[in-house]
């Protein structure tokens, strides 16, 4: 028996308004923070919660550090003198600078701490690879490793992805240090082996430039409400911007599509929520996580019970959590799994990165919710490969019933979730994130250990 009523669950397992609300998304094209084709997807978003039945459904604006992609370039000299420049080579990272810079190509390998330790990048360009070591007991972020190599003395960065295709992946580097110190563009795993290789040869010299704009512009986050008029809150969130080289289909129109339907689910059982439910698909998440910072300096946040944050759900029907030791959020989903006898993949690291650590950071019980996947890292994601035709509307069904009910559970009135103070927060992060955050200009807290 579970909580949500029979026809809720069946409606969910044959809807397709999720499935509608992606492909409007995926099909505007670019919906980079700050550009049109992010305020036409927000639009989108507020069209469907009014559709569904929402009350206090609104458009938020905000401004942010906007970031606009010129041209990137990589040559190498000598023996090996090659130049690349077309977008399945090499691409700009957002946050970047303008610039050009030459200097000797220094690979760190995975981009491990150690690895930056051994290497002599003082005046020289660091290249690094997407992927992290199986056996490396956390996700090795890209922000982590070009906060590495400024530290370490580089010049340059260049980010080889993994990922075979012909695919440079893209991702922010400048967060809240915008633009970044240096130079720094994505390559192919292709463009990055050719490399490799002719590094081995002896010193490889190369001469990195990129064309990029930095200025300010305007965001914006979607919010709608369902359920009792109470002070506390339950917010379901996502992000509505995805990067300007793909559409953006799993990270992160999935995600919000999936939002779209659980409102929809929620709305059904209005009168049986005893907690008022919140919808927030923010704007500029991959450019530095600004819409939901900026929700969380509006909000209340001892009244926020709970933040469950869907990114990167959609890839497969398996449920996957990273409940950041809030050992509450850890149970609703086990809890849920079990009431719909699914398996479920967890991760309990606390990470800086999704939309959900705007609250995590401030003590906030939150969930980076997502699905799980075969591939190492990212996969398709921050690249061109990000596309509709490798989603499928069935596993949408499935992860619409899990997160719905996690919502709908979440919103009992005697469910618990213990907020923790700043300090112990602090204190749970991991080393190399504490690096990342302080280098990129995004430490939340007073060293004087003052919380």
């Amino acid at each position: 028996m579970t909580k949500l009523p029979d026809s809720v669950v069946g409606d969910a397992h044959t809807s397709s308004f999720h499935w509608d609300v992606l492909e409007d998304l995926v099909d505007i094209g670019n919906r980079m923070a700050g550009q049109e084709g992010e305020r036409r997807g927000a639009e989108r978003v507020k069209a469907a919660f009014e559709e569904v039945g929402l009350r206090n459904v609104a458009l938020e604006e905000f401004e942010i550090d906007g970031w606009w992609r010129g041209n990137a370039v990589l040559e190498t000299a000598r023996s090996h003198a090659e130049t690349y420049d077309a977008d399945y080579q090499v691409i700009g990272l957002p946050g970047t600078p303008s610039g050009t810079v030459e200097a000797e190509l220094v690979d760190v390998g995975y981009g491990r701490l150690e690895d930056f330790a051994d290497a002599d990048l003082e005046g020289n360009v660091a290249m690094a690879s997407s992927e992290t070591p199986a056996d490396h007991d956390r996700r090795l972020h890209r922000m982590e490793k070009y906060a590495s190599a400024v530290d370490a003395g580089a010049v340059g960065f260049v980010f080889r992805n993994h990922v075979e295709g012909c695919l440079p992946a893209t991702g922010e580097i400048g967060y809240d240090n915008r633009p970044g110190p240096i130079p720094a563009v994505g390559v192919s795993r292709e463009v990055g082996r050719r490399l490799l290789r002719h590094a081995e040869d002896g010193e490889l010299t190369v001469e990195l430039g990129v064309d990029a704009r930095n200025e300010p512009t305007d965001s914006v986050n979607v919010v709608g409400e369902v359920g009792p008029d109470t002070d506390e809150v339950v917010l379901v969130t996502s992000h509505v911007d995805a990067h300007d080289i793909a559409e953006g289909a799993n990270d992160n129109g999935a995600g919000t599509a999936l939002v779209c339907e659980i409102a929809r689910l929620l709305k059904r059982v209005e009168d049986d929520l005893e907690t008022r439910v919140r919808f927030v698909p923010f704007g500029s998440e991959e450019i530095g996580l600004q819409g939901a910072s900026h929700a969380a300096a509006t909000l209340d946040l001892e009244n926020v019970k709970c933040v469950i944050n869907l990114d990167g759900a959609g890839n497969s029907r398996t449920l996957r959590v990273n409940a950041n030791e809030f050992d509450a959020v850890a149970t609703l989903f086990e809890e849920v799994a079990d009431e719909y006898d699914v398996p479920l993949e967890t991760d309990d690291t606390i990470s800086p990165h999704g939309d959900q650590w705007a609250f995590v950071q401030e003590g906030v019980p939150a969930s980076m919710t997502s699905s799980s996947s075969d591939s190492s890292g990212r996969g398709w994601g921050h690249t061109h490969a990000d596309t509709l035709d490798k989603l499928d509307v069935r596993d949408l069904r499935e992860l619409s019933v899990l997160v719905a009910s996690a919502a709908f559970t979440a919103a009992e009135a005697d469910r618990e979730f213990p907020q923790r103070s700043r300090e112990e927060t602090k204190a749970l992060l991991d080393e190399g994130y504490v690096q990342e955050l302080k280098i990129g200009g995004r430490w939340p807290y007073d060293e004087t250990g003052d919380e």
